[in-house]
Order: structure tokens, then C-alpha cells, then sequence
């Protein structure tokens, strides 16, 4: 058993890399550490335990992970330094042997990060804790506020899908999701709290359900109920789970923003068998038309990734000359890493990093030709803003509840406030549209 009394006076720094979940999970990490007495430290504070949340997405993202940690090491000497996350459960031997680090701990054990604390002293080598991806079953709800309005709430955890190119499922396990009432709960938490957006996080949020006999769709439909909370956004969702009943409930729903963030990573039907992908670009297509028929301002964003292994030439320009007949109003463009372990290992033709980059190019270009045609289409529009407390010189921003970014001039009181404006110009260098 710990003894708490190790933790008295004690002070922590959080650093998170990565996706939005791994912030809502960092923020779990560090309600564990404030219940036995760690504070968060302040601004120019060294710290006594550092923690860093860990993203192993892509090669860089292994890379940055290693960067952090050792720039962390270095800017809070003699602190107790812990790592986890997905780079953490995937090469944990790898972290350990960074020097500083003192514990390594993998998917399952990173939420109960006290059991494995003992008198905080620091060690030659990173112990390990990790379990089997196989052995990878608990689900931890958690619930974050990032720097501005929003709260981030893990409602799902873990993938079966195994697309060629991922190493997730290798990192977190198996789909599994809490229930419905934990995540009510959480809701009403935030809007007590007086938090007024929520945005529905998790890895595989569309397959919600699996463990608890339940379905996203039912989710969505309970969380539109909770009283307090202005909107919902729901973040990455696969095309085959985004259901017509789903896009037709957000169209008519209290809260639910006009708002979908879409993963398409190739406009190629033979590209996507080769991802092991779950849809073709007609249901793709489909999903898109549907919404624009029932939401016509709704926002839309989408996931590429180019350079893929047995991506040639005439492939990309499938998926160039698709994406420049679809509707939406955004891309995220990744380019494709190899990653250990994955299937698209032994797919042949390899593209080379300067193809990569011109493909990246050309996908951004055709990006940033919709996402102005999208922000001119509002302009004039009386929309929803909620706005944000940062000030930037003299301005303030907000988002509408159709994704559009707004400027105004600051005025704190209108701060995690929702206010009815009217949309004015294209401001390009800020990519937002001036309060009229």
C-alpha cells in the first residue's frame, strides 16, 4: 500500500502529445495525483513528478515523443519522471532506457498511475509496467478542458479494426466503452461546472457499444437530454458506422453540432482495399451527400493520408480528382510512415519521400480552396458564437457551431459566452471571419 504522506508538497508537470483522447486521459492521470495531494505546478516552478502522455502514430510522432521527454528532463532536474501512452506501450524498453526517465507504464496501467508510485526515488533505469495489447480490457472514463472552452469525453477506447497501416489496435487494445449513465454523468459534472461544450472523444468512437450492449447512436440520443450543455461535437468517426439515422438525428437534435470530422485516407478503392479499410468511395460519397442534403452549412473535415505503400501515380490522382468533387470544407493531410509490426509492411511499391511531399502539396492546395469557399459561403450568416477566454492583442476568438472561426475585438465578459453575431470578412492570415 502507498504511503500518501510521499506526495505532500509535492508538485507535478503534465505534458501531452498527440490526440484529444490522450488529453482527456492525462487530465484522469492528474486527478489521481490532486486527490492524494499533488498540485499542478505554476508558471517557472520546477517540478518533483513529471508526466508525459505519449503518441506513436506516425515515426515523428516516436521522434517527438523521445524529444520531450528528454527536454523535460533537463528543464525539471531531480524530478520523478514518468512516460506513458501509446509510444510507451509499444517500446517501452526503448523509453526506459532514456536517461531520467524512472517509470514506464503501458495502456492498461497509465489510469491508475498511484498503485504504481512508491517513494518516488529516482532509479538508474525506467521500471516497466505493461500488459499483453490481448490483456488490454479496462476502460477508465476521463474528461479534460483544454485551454480554451471545450471539454474533450472519453466515451470509447481501443480498435478491432487493424487497418494495414495502423500499430492503434497493437497499442490499446481491444473496442471497449463505458456505460451510457458514467457518461451522463460526466456531462452533467462539465455543465455544473458551467462548461458549455463537450466534444466526444475515443479512438474508434462509432463502434461505442461493444462491451456494454449499448450503440453510439443510443449514446447521442441521452447526452442531447443533459440540461446545462450548449453543444456537442463528436470528433473522428468512421464512414461505415456513420449511420443516416445518426446524421439525421444531429440535423434535427438540441445540441449536437453540424459538425463531422471524417477519416476518407484515400480517394482509391484499390488503395483502400489495401488499408484493409471498411467502406469503398460510393459509401464515402454517400455519407457526404446525405449530410449536406439535411445539414447544408454543416462543416465537414477530412482525413488523407498520401504516400501510402502500393499508392502509384494513378491512385493518387483517384483520390485528387474525388476529393476535388466532394463536398466538405477541410482536409488533414498526413503522410504515410512506416510503422513496425503493420501489414502494409508487405505490400510492394514504396513511394519516395519527395512524391510524399508533392502529393501532400497538392491535396493542402485543394484544402485550402475549399476551406474559403466554406468561409465565404457564411459570410453575412447570423450563427452562434462561443467564445473563448484567451486574448490575442486586442482580439478574442470563437467558434460557431458550425466550425467557423470568429474575431471580435476582447471583452471578457463574453468569455465561455454564447453570442448571436453576424459573420463579416475573410481575415486569410488568422483563417477566420470578422464579427460584422
Amino acid at each position: 500500500m502507498i504511503d500518501n504522506t510521499i506526495f505532500e508538497n509535492k508538485k507535478a508537470a503534465y505534458h501531452t502529445l498527440g490526440c484529444k483522447l490522450n488529453y482527456a486521459e492525462t487530465s484522469a492521470i492528474g486527478k489521481q495525483l490532486s486527490q492524494v495531494g499533488v498540485r499542478k505546478t505554476r508558471e517557472g516552478e520546477i517540478a518533483d513528478i513529471c508526466v508525459i502522455n505519449t503518441c506513436s502514430v506516425t515515426e515523428f510522432a516516436d521522434k517527438k515523443c523521445r524529444q520531450a521527454v528528454r527536454k523535460i528532463i533537463k528543464e525539471n532536474p531531480g524530478a520523478f519522471v514518468i512516460v506513458t501512452g501509446c509510444y510507451a506501450q509499444l517500446k517501452p524498453e526503448d523509453v526506459a532506457q532514456i536517461k531520467g526517465v524512472d517509470l514506464v507504464l503501458g495502456s492498461e496501467q497509465k489510469l491508475d498511475v498511484i498503485a504504481y508510485l512508491d517513494e518516488l526515488k529516482k532509479k538508474d533505469k525506467g521500471a516497466i509496467y505493461t500488459s499483453e495489447t490481448k490483456k488490454i480490457k479496462t476502460f477508465v472514463p476521463s474528461c479534460s478542458q483544454d485551454d480554451r472552452t471545450r471539454y474533450f469525453l472519453k466515451v470509447q477506447d481501443g480498435c478491432d479494426y487493424f487497418c494495414s497501416f495502423c500499430t492503434i489496435p497493437f497499442a490499446r487494445g481491444k473496442s471497449r466503452n463505458g456505460t451510457i449513465t458514467s457518461m451522463v454523468k460526466q456531462a452533467e459534472e462539465v455543465a455544473a461546472k458551467g462548461g458549455k461544450e463537450i466534444v466526444l472523444t475515443g479512438v474508434n468512437i462509432g463502434d461505442f457499444g461493444k462491451t456494454t450492449g449499448e450503440t453510439f447512436f443510443d449514446l447521442v440520443k441521452v447526452l442531447d437530454e443533459v440540461e446545462g450543455i450548449e453543444r456537442y461535437r463528436i470528433s473522428s468517426i468512421e464512414p461505415n458506422l456513420l449511420t443516416d439515422e445518426i446524421i439525421e438525428f444531429v440535423a434535427s437534435s438540441k445540441r449536437f453540432a453540424p459538425h463531422f470530422h471524417i477519416p476518407l485516407q484515400s480517394g482509391s478503392d484499390t488503395v483502400l482495399k489495401l488499408m484493409r479499410r471498411r467502406y469503398d468511395t460510393s459509401l464515402f460519397r454517400q455519407k457526404i451527400e446525405k449530410i449536406k442534403t439535411v445539414m447544408p452549412d454543416a462543416f465537414i473535415g477530412i482525413d488523407v493520408i498520401v504516400g501510402t505503400r502500393g499508392e502509384t501515380d494513378e491512385l493518387f490522382e483517384e483520390t485528387r480528382l474525388f476529393l476535388e468533387s466532394l463536398y466538405f470544407s477541410q482536409l488533414h493531410v498526413f503522410t504515410y510512415s512506416e510503422r513496425p509490426n503493420t501489414l502494409a509492411l508487405k505490400i510492394e511499391h514504396e513511394v519516395d519521400a519527395k512524391t510524399k511531399h508533392a502529393r501532400c502539396k497538392a491535396l493542402l492546395d485543394i484544402s485550402d480552396k475549399k476551406f474559403e469557399a466554406f468561409y465565404q459561403s457564411q459570410q453575412g450568416s447570423a450563427r452562434k458564437v462561443l467564445f473563448e477566454h484567451t486574448q490575442h492583442d486586442d482580439s478574442m476568438y470563437g467558434f460557431t457551431e458550425n466550425y467557423v472561426k470568429v474575431e471580435t475585438t476582447f471583452d471578457i465578459d463574453k468569455a465561455n459566452q454564447i453570442k448571436l453575431v453576424t459573420l463579416g470578412s475573410f481575415n486569410k492570415v488568422k483563417t477566420a471571419l470578422t464579427e460584422a
